[in-house]
């Protein structure tokens, strides 16, 4: 018998093949602006002072243990993001990627939470419950397979 046909045999997804019909349906939020692109870097320090030099205006880093990362903004969408330890989310990223590279884009939404419950009512993975980001307020995480290779994150809109 083919592999593909043995019983219980998971279907393997393509480019072609279409999303589940679920995840289609019309969501209960609206996406909004681009918040930040994230870009994890091996060496905040020699970053932001690439940046600097480039003429940019550099925020102070942060450490964000709950996140694992060190971050720091250039300018107001543009986050550079350090790893904080050894089993950093952006460490493994950097083990891919040793000289760095884009990691993420940020989208905001009026409530994390309700966009949260309703991507995985519809089949989208979230890697983590919300939790507090960069700017203090809620965000979510939807795994890059979901997104078509992109890690999205969701952050709650602050209402500035």
């Amino acid at each position: 018998m083919l592999p593909a046909l043995r019983r219980g045999a998971r279907r393997r997804r393509t480019a072609d093949t279409p999303p589940r019909r679920r995840r289609l349906a019309t969501p209960s939020f609206q996406l909004g602006r681009l918040n930040h692109v994230a870009v994890a870097v091996p060496d905040l320090a020699a970053a932001t002072a690439t940046w600097a030099a480039l003429g940019a205006t550099v925020s102070p880093p942060q450490a964000m243990p709950a996140h694992g990362v060190t971050a720091c903004f250039v300018g107001e969408q543009l986050e550079l993001l350090e790893p904080l330890g050894a089993e950093s989310p952006i460490a493994a990223f950097l083990e891919r990627h040793p000289a760095g590279g884009l990691h993420h884009v940020c989208h905001e939404v009026s409530d994390v939470a309700a966009a949260a419950r309703d991507l995985e009512r519809r089949g989208f993975r979230i890697l983590a419950p919300p939790a507090l980001g960069a700017h203090g307020v809620p965000v979510v995480f939807l795994h890059p397979k979901e997104t078509h290779g992109t890690l999205l994150e969701l952050q709650e809109a602050s209402g500035d």
